[in-house]
């Protein structure tokens, strides 16, 4: 699979997902387009390439006119920075997006000051966010759902990796759209790793997702990052398991290091070059190890 491509998911009948080649890399983040009798996009990457949504819709049978959801789960930048170019395209689509996030849609100043802050030189990847019109969209809470005509897509509030995140269940096709609520999936490697960026990540919310996402009984997992996988409790077990032990890695790492020696030591240490390239693998270390050791204070000045 290469950059810009799109596959259907397997035994999903109406589901695709495209690589949008973000940060220049391949497999890293994936949008899913439904084609439903009221069409939606899942996810919408940084912005940058978001022809390709078009692109493909258009080869999928789905004209900007006919686009009627666009459903980000969270509103990170790399999920949901191409609302704004998609909404100006697809004239008649709503934007669905929790009631937290959507003022950081309609206004993108402190969500671009956030992710700047976030991902320091990987800024260069985006494209400047375009605002929302706030009559466009459509604020969602847990326990609502998204019409899509001949299908419905389930909403639950899976707040662990972000506050504003919420999974979309299809009990039809029986897929889930994780985000980042069941942490990054390596095709390559078929296996899942740790997402912990700052500054809201919790673990033990985390986890408490993960356990949402069991209780579905879906057979299939949308990984935002990346791509679909089959849903199995093995799978969501291995991610609970790689998340508390990558918290306790850097929060032993802490115990011998001052924080940016912490965040130097997992950047050099990295096992992902080979599968992301060196620059967005050491990227991603240190984006996660900053989130740890934010969740660790924010830990201890509860406890006080």
């Amino acid at each position: 699979m290469a950059i810009g491509d799109y596959y259907p998911v397997d035994g999903c009948q109406d589901y695709y997902y495209l690589d949008t080649g973000m940060y220049d890399t391949e497999r890293y983040g994936a949008v899913y387009i439904v084609d439903a009798e009221r069409p939606a996009v899942i996810d919408t990457g940084i912005g940058t390439n978001y022809e390709f949504i078009l692109s493909a819709m258009a080869e999928i049978g789905i004209t900007p006119e006919e686009l009627a959801v666009i459903a980000p789960t969270h509103i990170h930048l790399d999920h949901a920075g191409g609302a704004g170019y998609l909404a100006a395209e697809c004239p008649n689509a709503e934007i669905h997006v929790h009631e937290i996030g959507a003022p950081h849609l309609v206004d993108p100043e402190r969500l671009i000051a956030g992710t700047k802050a976030a991902v320091e030189d990987q800024w260069e990847y985006y494209a400047e966010p375009k605002p929302v019109p706030e009559e466009r969209i459509t604020e969602l809470s847990g326990g609502d759902t998204i019409d899509l005509g001949d299908r419905t897509l389930e909403v639950y509030h899976a707040p662990g990796h972000a506050p504003h995140q919420v999974i979309y269940y299809d009990p039809d096709a029986a897929v889930v759209a994780t985000g980042d609520a069941a942490g990054i999936w390596v095709p390559q490697l078929e296996t899942v790793r740790q997402t912990s960026p700052p500054a809201n990540f919790d673990l033990e919310a985390c986890l408490d997702d993960g356990e949402t996402i069991r209780a579905l009984d879906s057979d299939t997992l949308l990984f935002g990052h990346f791509g679909p996988a089959e849903a199995s409790d093995e799978l969501l077990d291995t991610y609970k398991q790689v998340l508390s032990e990558w918290v306790g890695a850097v929060e032993e790492k802490r115990g011998e290091l001052d924080d940016e020696a912490v965040i130097e030591y997992f950047v050099e240490n990295t096992e992902m070059a080979e599968v992301w390239g060196e620059r967005k693998a050491r990227a991603e270390e240190r984006l996660n190890t900053r989130g740890v050791l934010g969740y660790l204070d924010a830990s201890a000045e509860s406890d006080q």
